[in-house]
């Protein structure tokens, strides 16, 4: 993947671009992390229990880099078809835990920016909240809990493709908040096929919202339930998510899961 300008051209020679060095592709990414508009986002999240970056976090450059990887088996540890498993239909690709730089770079950009809507959630449901500041920590506990398999995931998505709601629990340790990343452009690649979210809401009927994932941003969201005020307090809103049917055109995105799988 590069990230760095092409070097300039001499009258006799023309330089290909190079690679950016690991460190200056997490530091950009970290920079661009850090830009967005936390606090809306948190707010967001309270209200909807979803929330879009308000800027991109990858180039539209960047994205098609990162689907490309899909292309590339010996980075994957698993394919699983949809279809087989009556999951929906589609196909996506879980990741070895040795992930490309700007897949570990994003995830270790994104964790300590998620942790305080996480610990805020933990305390008004009376819950503990086990998530060290630091990710690795945690990720060290999932594997000392069994959940030692990387969790983080390229989909794709043809016509007529689509994923049924579900949640991304793959043990007893969960980290509430996790991220979809677009990598193709709505509208333009793909049409349908937007995110799905459904509430289940406490002593209510279920609540959906449908959202576009745009190409490059980020999607925080739910990953098994939230706080929901009710008449006695906190209660905690059971959430799945899922996509709808994709209509027409490819589409690819990457999922970042904070927890480790068993």
């Amino acid at each position: 993947m590069t990230y760095a300008p092409a070097a300039a051209s001499s009258p006799s020679h023309s330089h290909p671009a190079s690679p950016a060095p690991a460190g200056a592709v997490r530091e950009q990414l970290a920079d661009r992390v850090g830009a967005c508009d936390w606090a809306a986002l948190a707010a967001q999240l309270d209200a909807h229990g979803c929330a879009s970056t308000d800027g991109p976090l990858l180039t539209p450059a960047e994205c098609r880099d990162v689907a490309a990887l899909y292309e590339r088996p010996e980075l994957f540890r698993t394919t699983v078809d949809m279809a087989r498993h009556r999951f929906g239909s589609g196909q996506y690709r879980y990741f070895t835990h040795d992930l490309p730089e700007p897949v570990a770079a994003l995830r270790a950009a994104l964790y300590p920016r998620l942790l305080p809507v996480a610990r805020d959630w933990a305390a008004r449901l009376g819950r503990p909240s086990p998530w060290p500041d630091d990710l690795d920590e945690w990720l060290a506990a999932c594997h000392a809990g069994g959940q030692d398999r990387s969790a983080q995931i390229l989909l794709s998505y043809g016509e007529g493709d689509w994923n049924a709601l579900h949640r991304d629990l793959f043990g007893d340790l969960v980290f509430p908040l996790q991220v979809v990343i677009g990598l193709d452009a709505y509208g333009t690649d793909y049409t349908g096929g937007e995110f799905l979210l459904v509430e289940q809401r406490p002593r209510a009927q279920s609540r959906g919202t449908s959202s576009v994932l745009r190409q490059g941003h980020g999607l925080v969201f739910t990953t098994r339930d939230r706080p929901v005020a009710t008449a006695r307090g906190w209660s905690a809103g059971a959430v799945r998510h899922g996509v709808s049917t994709v209509r027409s055109g490819r589409r690819r995105a990457l999922g970042l899961v904070f927890h480790d799988a068993s």
